[in-house]
């Protein structure tokens, strides 16, 4: 149960940033670009549910990492389909 906590909290933590990514913006919401982010922050939380397969116990820190990285994932993603584009 300890490992779905932290996949739950790396997938909220990219979709935070996202959201805030969309609020700073000011521009009118597209959908696609937020599928993207989706995928991203699922990609992050299976990351993160995998690499903690490995691990003995989960506290609040390892939670509130897995947040923060999974928002990294997000922003890093988001910044390398943006070079990649032009």
């Amino acid at each position: 149960m300890e490992i779905l906590f932290v996949a739950v909290s790396a997938f909220g933590g990219a979709l935070f940033a996202s959201i805030m990514g969309w609020l700073d913006s000011g521009e009118v919401f597209i959908g696609r670009k937020f599928a993207s982010s989706v995928i991203r922050a699922f990609i992050a939380g299976g990351a993160f549910a995998i690499a903690y397969q490995f691990a003995d116990s989960v506290s609040i820190l390892d939670i509130l990492i897995a947040f923060v990285s999974g928002a990294g994932v997000d922003v890093l993603g988001h910044r390398v389909a943006g070079s990649i584009r032009g």
